[in-house]
């Protein structure tokens, strides 16, 4: 059984600034987490007591991503 998957760093990865037909309504920033969790954004907060409390935790979770509180 191989767990192991291709992940990047940010090492791995440059972008560079160019013209898109794009629009931004058609980008979807949806992020799987875990096999049962798929955050609509991909953000994540430190599990530090001088960063996460619980109204960062909620404002976070209110725009698609997951706060993690830290257990002190």
């Amino acid at each position: 059984m191989n767990l192991l998957k291709t992940a990047l760093t940010f090492d791995d990865v440059l972008l560079v600034p160019a013209h898109s037909t794009t629009m931004p309504k058609e980008v979807s920033l949806k992020t799987q987490l875990t096999k049962n969790i798929t955050l609509n954004t991909p953000i994540l907060s430190a599990a530090m007591d001088t960063v996460t409390e619980a109204r960062l935790a909620i404002a976070i979770a209110q725009e698609g991503g997951i706060g993690i509180i830290h257990k002190n």
